[in-house]
């Protein structure tokens, strides 16, 4: 994807009934073991996208096309420690946490219960009541909203510790103004029939520089420095009941996916391939450059090959003068992709919301005008029929 600050992907929908023939779900995640955990990006590539192979066997856990899974992450060491050295804090200081009054060392509750690195306004306002900070008690003013709003984006609970000391608060004092760690939910990039008792990830590392600290996202980077093959990630399925392939195998499917947004793409085809699909697919995938960033190459030349994938369209931004998307490679083929719409074809997108999605809805609805000879307004009334049949989906985060 997905990634875009860190690509929580979070909540596509409620939790999971607990059942007894399942009874793996958000509240009491599948503790999974890493089969398998590589770099998809070549060397001399800016980016890191990690491809991690999971075992579910013995859980129970089977999941569709177009499901994610939500892992349940732990905060980085080195994060903890310098909030623990910041506070001089006792890490075996056994501190309160959750609503029923549940307890645990101050060291774990940091590292596995709370979340570190997002701050709320809530939490600054509460704050204040802890400090007497003269820059916190103008910041929580009302009229200071913007700059509080400002403030906490980016930011995170070590920063706020520094900046806004001395503290008069207990260890207690300050976790109790904390979030319960959220699972951060990605697209699974795998089919269950393809691959039984396994399930597969695409997750892009997220590193950033901010207000003179590295920053690192709280799942992403665990995947990508900490997890090592043979150890357990604590997993759930989430069910997608919005982004999924066709009923019938008959179906024409169009798939754009840039960056990690290529995860369900992998999976509907290797769904496709096993159930030999007569309908025609073609993936419109974008990245950096050609060489280091096409992720999963081999196997979609691959299914190309076998007949399985019809098309393959791909945009590498860095690779020409002019920086060529996804959305203009539609455009380029603006005819073709009104035949198929006009032949029943599904249309998916997965990946960035804020640029990418929104370029490629105006590359619709301009493919649609154009090729349909109609005005705006009816290809923007196409475009909403083709979503109300369930032919337009995205997953976009």
């Amino acid at each position: 994807m997905q990634l875009t600050l860190e690509n929580t992907k979070n909540t596509k929908g409620d939790k999971l009934p607990f059942s007894r023939t399942n009874p793996f779900s958000r509240t009491n995640p599948f503790q999974a073991k890493v089969l398998k955990n590589i770099n998809l990006n070549g060397s001399g590539s800016t980016k890191e996208t990690r491809h991690i192979e999971l075992s579910l066997k013995g859980s129970g856990l089977s999941y569709n096309p177009g499901d994610a899974l939500g892992v349940v992450p732990s905060n980085e060491p080195e994060l903890v420690a310098s909030i623990l050295k910041e506070m001089q804090w006792d890490e075996e200081e056994v501190v309160v946490v959750g609503k029923q009054g549940e307890t645990m060392p101050l060291k774990e509750a940091v590292t596995n219960y709370f979340e570190i690195t997002l701050l709320t306004r809530k939490i600054l306002q509460q704050a204040a009541a802890l400090t007497e900070n003269d820059e916190l008690q103008k910041l929580v003013l009302a009229e200071n909203a913007d700059e509080l709003k400002e403030y906490c984006y980016g930011r995170d609970l070590l920063d706020m510790l520094r900046d806004f000391g001395p503290w008069k608060a207990s260890a207690q004092d300050i976790v109790s103004l904390l979030r319960k760690m959220t699972p951060r939910l990605y697209s699974i990039a795998s089919s269950n029939a393809a691959n039984p008792d396994e399930v597969h990830l695409t997750i892009g590392a997220v590193r950033y520089t901010a207000y003179g600290r590295e920053r690192k996202g709280v799942c992403s980077v665990l995947c990508a420095e900490r997890v090592q093959e043979g150890d357990m990630l604590p997993v759930f399925v989430q069910a997608n009941k919005h982004f999924h392939l066709p009923e019938s195998q008959d179906k024409d499917i169009i798939m754009v996916g840039p960056g990690t947004g290529i995860a369900p793409f992998r999976s509907f085809i290797q769904e496709r391939a096993v159930n030999k699909a007569a309908g025609r697919s073609w993936l419109f995938f974008g990245d950096q450059h050609r060489e280091v960033d096409f992720l999963y190459q081999n196997e979609f030349e691959k299914y190309q090959q076998d007949g399985i994938l019809t098309r393959i369209d791909t945009a590498f931004s860095r690779d020409s003068d002019q920086k060529v998307y996804v959305q203009h490679k539609m455009l380029e083929n603006s005819k073709e992709l009104f035949k198929w719409f006009e032949n029943g074809a599904y249309f998916y997108v997965c990946g960035d919301k804020e640029r990418m999605a929104k370029d490629v809805n105006e590359a619709l609805i301009n493919v649609i005008e154009k090729e349909g000879a109609m005005s705006r307004e009816a290809a923007e009334a196409y475009l909403k029929d083709m979503q109300k049949q369930g032919r337009y989906q995205r997953d976009v985060y």
